[in-house]
């Protein structure tokens, strides 16, 4: 994975990083393919890390863009429930409205509002512009905006080497679905030391008839890919 070095971010993003910024910390991007229902698929999206590493902010700006382009005519899967980042998608709703568990949206570490699997979910955004993806389901950019944490907050930290970056859900139709997404990063690797990295991840989900025979042969539950 080729890394980039960015000591400082573009405008409103500037504040979130810190001089003498390193490029070690992160290894690359992986998803886990989570569940196919009648067409729909969901991938969630996670960040590879070292032991005792941590992601506090996910950005574009001059240096790293930041997108997520459905291609092949897809769109993301927005829930009217939902919105696009873990802190709009309430898990106590799943028992009346099971489809917002599969909501697309973003995070640092946390599945839901209430933090899952953490004691509760600090994230924030600023400078991103979210109506392309949610609630249109087109593709989302940024060039100068992020997601982020503070560098105390515990879900930034690595658990099993990796922190839960995104989760996508789209409709299959009758051929395959790719996505691409690409990022900046940054956070903190065991030392206390700052990191950047520029990464990106190419998501292939075969058509629904590919799908199940990957289901029957107990390949489906799981596929992970690094960028």
């Amino acid at each position: 994975m080729n890394m980039k070095h960015a000591s400082i971010f573009a405008g409103t993003v500037a504040g979130l990083a810190l001089a003498g910024t390193a490029t070690a910390g992160m290894n690359g991007l992986t998803y886990d393919f989570i569940t196919a229902d009648q067409g729909d698929y969901t991938v969630r999206v996670y960040a590879e890390l070292d032991s005792g590493n941590r992601v506090d902010a996910v950005f574009g700006n001059s240096v790293y863009n930041l997108r997520m382009d459905y291609l092949d005519g897809a769109s993301a899967y927005q829930n009217s429930l939902g919105g696009p980042t873990s802190t709009s998608v309430n898990s106590a709703f799943f028992a009346l409205a099971p489809s917002l568990e599969w909501d697309s949206y973003v995070t640092i570490g946390a599945l839901y509002s209430d933090g899952t699997p953490f004691a509760n979910n600090a994230l924030q955004d600023i400078g991103i512009t979210w109506d392309d993806w949610d609630p249109d389901g087109g593709s989302l950019f940024a060039d100068n905006g992020t997601w982020f944490i503070t560098p105390v907050d515990p879900q930034g930290e690595e658990q099993n080497g990796r922190v839960l970056i995104a989760q996508f859900t789209t409709f299959q139709g009758d051929g395959p679905i790719d996505i691409h997404f690409e990022a900046g990063f940054q956070g903190k690797d065991g030392s206390g030391d700052t990191w950047q990295a520029g990464h990106s991840v190419d998501i292939s989900i075969p058509a629904p008839g590919a799908v199940a025979l990957l289901g029957l042969a107990g390949l489906a539950g799981r596929r992970r890919r690094r960028a």
